[in-house]
């Protein structure tokens, strides 16, 4: 093997090495610090990029994407002075990577710190009661404080949130027991309300049947007594009716002498009904005479017709004055 080729394969693998040294690939959503001598040159992109052999070199790589990291478990005390451990997530995004590389020596562990300290600070301000209610007021809070001194190092807080607030065991057992007094108390309320709403029904259906029954008795009554009334006056105005006729039929040729033995007809069945229902009679002194009593009765008839007529030629004067 010749000298020429030997140097023209040690001149390709130094230029080889050399790219290898020197050639950048960027991945996407990322960007990298470029130093020349120790100073700032640039910030590549994605993509493949060339550097200036021995002066230039790749002092940062950032990642652009959200990155998301655990906040380490703590102690704070509320208002109440009550100890609790705090734990949560922050999400950040580094939107400047020059600021990001130059601005602060680790903005992931500024960041973790400013959290706590914002996060002691907030508890501290509320009950213990409400840090379990507040969680989305003490997100915002820590967010709006470590954005505030995040802007300085090219980093964005995009949200945080509170994973965890442990009591102490003390606090656990008498939170369970005011959790299960409120419910019994809950409990009973919904018992007595269902209770008095059911003697309020009771009490209701009792009102509503005693009005019905009022009503049907009272109308049961008023059927009864309309009931009276109308056969009250059929009787009447049959009675009518009849007395009617037969003072007509008196006054037809014939209708004496058939009256009078209607009269003796019944005088005589009435006087044999006495003597079979009874042991003892009272016998009119003139029993023999059926022709007198006969006579005596229709007198009688006669003077009660006198005065009707007498009673209706008054009241038709009366009427035509």
């Amino acid at each position: 093997m010749s000298a020429t080729l030997i140097a023209l394969l040690v001149l390709t693998g130094f230029i080889i090495v050399l790219l290898l040294k020197t050639a950048v690939i960027v991945p996407q959503k990322s960007e990298y610090i470029v130093e020349r001598l120790g100073k700032y040159n640039n910030t590549l992109g994605a993509g493949f990029h060339i550097l200036v052999p021995f002066l230039d070199r790749v002092a940062y790589r950032y990642t652009l994407k959200e990155e998301v990291f655990d906040i380490p478990s703590q102690t704070c005390i509320t208002k109440d002075n009550v100890t609790v451990e705090v734990d949560g997530l922050i999400y950040l995004q580094i939107v400047d990577s020059k600021q990001s590389a130059y601005g602060i020596n680790d903005y992931r562990m500024a960041a973790s710190q400013l959290a706590q300290t914002t996060l002691r600070s907030c508890i501290g301000r509320i009950d213990l009661d409400k840090t379990f209610e507040e969680r989305e007021t003490i997100n915002s809070q820590v967010v709006e404080s470590i954005d505030q001194a995040a802007q300085a190092w090219g980093v964005k807080v995009l949200r945080y949130e509170v994973k965890d607030i442990l009591p102490p065991e003390s606090v656990k057992k008498a939170m369970e027991a005011q959790m299960t007094a409120e419910r019994e108390k809950r409990a009973a309320i919904a018992r007595s309300e269902g209770e008095r709403q059911a003697t309020i029904n009771r009490a209701e259906g009792d009102r509503q049947d005693a009005i019905l029954r009022s009503e049907g008795e009272k109308q049961k009554r008023i059927n009864e007594a309309e009931g009276r009334a109308k056969e009250i006056l059929i009787v009447a105005q049959a009675t009518a009716d009849g007395l009617s006729t037969i003072a007509k039929q008196l006054e037809m040729p014939g209708g004496q002498n058939a009256a009078n033995l209607r009269v003796a007809e019944q005088y005589v069945m009435e006087f044999g009904k006495l003597a079979k229902s009874s042991n003892t009679m009272i016998i009119p002194g003139n029993i023999a005479d059926l022709a007198g009593m006969v006579s005596s009765a229709m007198a009688a008839f006669q003077n009660v017709k006198k005065g009707t007529d007498a009673a209706k030629k008054e009241e038709y004067q009366f009427t035509t004055s």
